[in-house]
């Protein structure tokens, strides 16, 4: 079974060729890092790939109608504009919305889903807060519980453990490794190669305008990658929690 197909998705923004010729399929039970340095174009191929850009190629999330799209995938974009004084339960609830009909309201099965949410991300002491008035961790804590409480075989998110102390780095990756384990699918964009490497099933590295490579953890951080694409040589162990991988020095 396949959750997203990706063929030959091109991207040009203005003049400027960004993405060339990308194609990969992800299934349920994966947990796929998408990792490369800083213009590779990470967050330009997850907003196109759900019709977000302008693009040539296909993508089977950007066909989709609206509706079904929001049932399909939930998507935590990199910027984390909350625009309302609203609580945070208020907030997180809004993940429901592709599942409700016209003018239905929230309904028992609704809030269940929400109650899940917060509780996943440690939220529940928060639920009655006003969600703007937060720290800027807890509000993006607050955005993934809204894109988990979306329940959708597909979750893509765009670097959402970016500006989180390290236990909520890790205990972000732990759940996104849970949700894949559960059966469902995970697209994250991160720089911590470290966590990539530990809890990403898969890893797919955006190099010089395309896949520069694409497998396991252990397959994909190479020191030829490293140094190819990154531009550094790292340490990379395994240790009864998982591997351990540090960046050490630039090689070029």
């Amino acid at each position: 079974m396949t959750l997203l197909s990706v063929d030959s998705l091109s991207v040009r923004l203005r003049t400027r060729p960004v993405l060339s010729d990308v194609s990969f399929s992800v299934g349920p039970r994966e947990c796929v890092g998408l990792i490369g340095p800083n213009g590779a174009g990470k967050t330009t191929l997850l907003r196109a790939i759900l019709g977000l850009v302008p693009h040539s190629g296909h993508s089977s999330l950007a066909a989709l109608p609206p509706r079904d799209r929001g049932r399909a995938a939930a998507w935590m974009p990199q910027a984390r504009d909350i625009a309302w004084p609203v609580s945070v339960e208020t907030l997180v609830a809004l993940g429901r919305t592709p599942h409700l009909s016209g003018l239905q309201g929230i309904s028992a099965a609704d809030r269940a889903h929400v109650d899940a949410a917060l509780d996943t991300m440690g939220l529940d002491a928060l639920r009655h807060r006003t969600a703007t008035r937060l720290s800027g961790g807890e509000q993006a804590m607050v955005l993934i519980a809204r894109a988990l409480a979306q329940d959708t075989p597909l979750l893509m998110a765009d670097e959402p453990i970016a500006g989180l102390d390290p236990a909520n780095q890790i205990s972000t990756m732990e759940v996104f490794a849970g949700l894949a384990k559960e059966g469902r699918a995970v697209i994250v964009s991160i720089h911590d190669l470290g966590l990539a490497a530990r809890h990403c099933t898969r890893l797919i590295l955006l190099g010089d305008g395309g896949i520069a490579a694409d497998g396991p953890p252990d397959a994909v951080l190479t020191p030829d990658n490293l140094a190819r694409i990154f531009h550094v040589s790292a340490h990379y162990a395994h240790t009864p929690q998982g591997p351990v991988f540090q960046p050490l020095e630039v090689t070029r």
